[in-house]
C-alpha cells in the first residue's frame, strides 16, 4: 500500500503515519517527491484497508499497489528517481547522461592511470574498474583485490573521477564500500539475495546489472530487495541476455529500456560492451541506447585492449571512446539530454 500525503503535510504528520505502520508490525518507507511525500508499506501479508490511514491528519489518500515489486514501481512514485553520486553534484537519472568508463579490470597503476586520463579528457565523470573479478574460468585473471581498490582511490584523487567497482559477496562488500562511490552488483550476482540485502543497508548508491537470463520482473524484484532494506539509490543496468545468437557475446535487449521506464521510477543505464562482446558493435549500440531513452552508458575502455587481461576484445581504444562521447552527446541533445561540458570542448 502507498499512503499519499497532502502537499502541505507536516513532518509530524508524516512521522505519525510511519509510527502507525511500524506499530502494526510493518515497514514504512518514506518516498519524498517534488510535490508531495508518499509512504510505502511493506511486510503486510495481505491487502490493507485504505480507511486505516485516510482519516489521519495530512493524508490525501491510501492506494493499493498491485505490482509484486512495490518500492521500485511507478505506482508508488510517478516521477523519476534521481540518484546522487559523491559530493560533486553528479546525478544519475536527470537531464545529464551518466557515462561510466574504464577497463574491465584494474591490472596495474600505470594501466589505470593511462585509462583514467583519457576517460576524464573525453568527458566521463565516473570511472569503472574491477578489483575483484568473478570469472567463468578459475584460471582467468581474478583481479588485484585490495591493491586494485587502492589504485582506484588514487585515480579518484588524481583525476576527480568517481569510482564504480564490483562487490561480489556480503563480506567483500565491507571492504569495497571503503573505496567505491558506487557499488556494482554484477549479472552473476543479480539474484544473490544475501548480497542484495547487504548493499541495501549501504549508504552508497548501487548499480544493479541484469542477470544473463533474467526476465524484467525478476530484474525489478532484485532491485526491490535493495530498496526494501532502505537504500533507495539504485541504478539499473541492461547488459545483454543469453540467447541462441552467436554473432555477439550476448543479445543487448534495448526494448527493456522503455519497458523499465513505464514500470519503474529507477534510472537505467546500458552496457554495450558486455551486451555485444565485440568492439566494433559497441559504438552503434551505444548510439541506439541513448536514442531509446537510456539514462547513460557503462563502457569498457583500455589503453591497450589487445594486451588486456580481461575482456580486451570488447574494450574500446581511447580514440574510439572519444568518438562515442561526441556522437552520443549529439543524439542526446535531440532528446533534451545533456553531456558533461568537457565533451563540447573535446568536439570543438
Amino acid at each position: 500500500m502507498l499512503v499519499v500525503m497532502k502537499p502541505a503535510a507536516s513532518e509530524e504528520e508524516i512521522r505519525a503515519v510511519c509510527e502507525k505502520i511500524q506499530a502494526m508490525g510493518f515497514r514504512a518507507h518514506p518516498m519524498p517527491g517534488a510535490q508531495r511525500m508518499a509512504v510505502g508499506i511493506t511486510g503486510n501479508p495481505g491487502p490493507l484497508d485504505p480507511e486505516l490511514f485516510e482519516g489521519m491528519a495530512g493524508v490525501a489518500e491510501a492506494i493499493r499497489v498491485s505490482k509484486p515489486y512495490k518500492l521500485v514501481s511507478r505506482e508508488i512514485r510517478d516521477e523519476d528517481s534521481l540518484v546522487r553520486v559523491g559530493d560533486a553534484g553528479l546525478v544519475v537519472g536527470g537531464k545529464e547522461l551518466a557515462i561510466i568508463a574504464g577497463p574491465c579490470a584494474i591490472e596495474s597503476r600505470d594501466q589505470a592511470f593511462r585509462a583514467a586520463e583519457r576517460v576524464e579528457r573525453a568527458g566521463a565523470r565516473l570511472f569503472r574498474g574491477g578489483a575483484f573479478k568473478p570469472r567463468t574460468s578459475p584460471y582467468s585473471f581474478q583481479g588485484l583485490g585490495e591493491e586494485g581498490l587502492e589504485i582506484l582511490a588514487e585515480v579518484r584523487g588524481r583525476f576527480g573521477l568517481l569510482i564504480v567497482t564490483e562487490t561480489i559477496d556480503p563480506v567483500n562488500c565491507d571492504l569495497v564500500e571503503q573505496y567505491a562511490d558506487v557499488l556494482q552488483v554484477g549479472a552473476r550476482n543479480m539474484q544473490n539475495y544475501s548480497l542484495l540485502k547487504r548493499v541495501g543497508r549501504s549508504k552508497k548508491p548501487v548499480l544493479l546489472k541484469r542477470g544473463m537470463s533474467a526476465t524484467l520482473d525478476e530484474f525489478l524484484m532484485a532491485a526491490e530487495y535493495i530498496l526494501f532494506e532502505g537504500n533507495y539509490n539504485v541504478i539499473l543496468c541492461e547488459r545483454g541476455v543469453r540467447t541462441f545468437a552467436d554473432h555477439t557475446r550476448n543479445t543487448l535487449d534495448l526494448s527493456v529500456i522503455p519497458a523499465v521506464k513505464k514500470l519503474s521510477h529507477l534510472p537505467i543505464l546500458v552496457d554495450p560492451s558486455h551486451g555485444t562482446g565485440k568492439r566494433d558493435k559497441v559504438l552503434p549500440l551505444a548510439r541506439a541506447a541513448v536514442a531509446v531513452g537510456a539514462d547513460g552508458l557503462i563502457v569498457e575502455v583500455h589503453p591497450e585492449p589487445d594486451r588486456a587481461l580481461s575482456d580486451g576484445y570488447q574494450s574500446l581504444y581511447p580514440e574510439q571512446f572519444e568518438e562515442l562521447m561526441s556522437e552520443t552527446a549529439a543524439i542526446g541533445r535531440i532528446l533534451g539530454r545533456t553531456m558533461y561540458p568537457a565533451v563540447t570542448a573535446l568536439k570543438g
